[in-house]
C-alpha cells in the first residue's frame, strides 16, 4: 500500500485506479490488479485478486445514531482467487467484500471496536461491536445467506481473546460457555489487529476473520510518525507511456 496524491487517481463507474494498482467490476467479478512497492524490504509486489460474490446485498447499517458512519457489506459471501508473485501466495477460498463510509474521521466518534465475519452452512454471520466516544454502544449481529438475504440476529455473549503482542485487548462473540481462540495472527499493529479466530454460533464451530481497532491509541500524537514510516508516500504519479 502506498499513499499517493490526487494525480494518481482515476475513477469511473466500474473502475478505480490508484497509481499502478487498480480495481475493475464487470458485473460479475471484482478484479484487483496489484503493483505496489514493499516496505521495509525494498521491492515490488505484483499480482491479481479476483472476488466472485455469491450475491451483492443492498444492506447498509448506521454505526452511529446520526448516520455519520455507515457499514456496507457488499458481498459478505464470496469466492476469492489470489495469485501473487511470491512463492506460496496463490490460493482459492471463501471471502467477502465490505466497506465503511463516513462524513467524519473514525477516531472522532469511536474509542474501540471489534468485528468478525464467520462462514456458516447457509452463508456467513457478522458481529460488529463498538464503543462510541459519546458513551453509546453498538452490538450488531447480521446473518447473510448466499442469495443476498440478510436478517439481524441476537448477538451471543461477548468472549475474551488473548491480547496481542502490542497488548491490544480483544473480544469476540460465541455461544455461552464456548471459549474462542486465535488460530492465526494476520496483522499485529499498535492500534489494530487482524486474525483468524475459531468460534461457535448456534452449536456450529467456524473459523473467520476478526479485527480489533483501538482508536484511543490511534489518536495519540506519537502514532502518526510511525504510520508515515510504515507506509510509502508518493506525492505525484504519471501513468507510463
Amino acid at each position: 500500500m502506498t499513499d499517493r496524491g490526487r494525480s494518481a487517481l482515476r475513477l469511473s463507474a466500474d473502475s478505480l485506479r490508484i497509481g499502478p494498482s487498480a480495481m475493475h467490476w464487470d458485473g460479475r467479478q471484482l478484479t484487483v490488479e496489484i503493483d505496489e512497492a514493499t516496505w521495509p524490504r525494498p521491492g515490488r509486489l505484483r499480482g491479481r485478486v479476483v472476488l466472485t460474490p455469491a450475491a451483492v446485498t443492498a444492506v447498509e447499517a448506521a454505526l452511529t445514531p446520526s448516520g455519520a458512519h455507515v457499514w456496507r457489506p457488499f458481498a459478505p459471501v464470496a469466492e476469492v482467487r489470489v495469485d501473487l508473485d511470491r512463492p506460496g501466495w496463490t490460493w482459492d477460498g471463501h471471502g467477502y467484500l465490505d466497506a465503511n463510509f463516513g462524513t467524519a474521521a473514525l477516531e472522532a466518534d469511536f474509542d474501540f471496536w471489534t468485528w468478525g465475519r464467520f462462514p456458516t452452512a447457509r452463508g456467513a454471520v457478522v458481529h460488529y461491536d463498538a464503543r462510541r466516544r459519546d458513551g453509546g454502544e453498538l452490538a450488531l449481529g447480521v446473518a447473510f445467506d448466499r442469495e443476498g438475504g440478510a436478517c439481524e440476529v441476537k448477538a451471543p455473549p461477548a468472549a475474551a481473546l488473548g491480547p496481542t503482542l502490542w497488548r491490544l485487548a480483544r473480544t469476540t462473540r460465541a455461544d455461552a460457555g464456548y471459549r474462542p481462540a486465535v488460530v492465526r495472527s494476520l496483522l499485529d499493529a499498535p492500534f489494530y489487529a487482524r486474525a483468524m479466530v475459531r468460534s461457535r454460533f448456534d452449536g456450529d464451530e467456524t473459523v473467520g476473520v476478526h479485527e480489533s481497532l483501538d482508536l484511543r491509541r490511534f489518536r495519540h500524537p506519537w502514532l502518526m510518525p510511525m504510520l508515515a514510516l510504515r507506509v510509502p508516500r508518493r506525492a505525484r504519479w504519471t501513468p507510463p507511456g
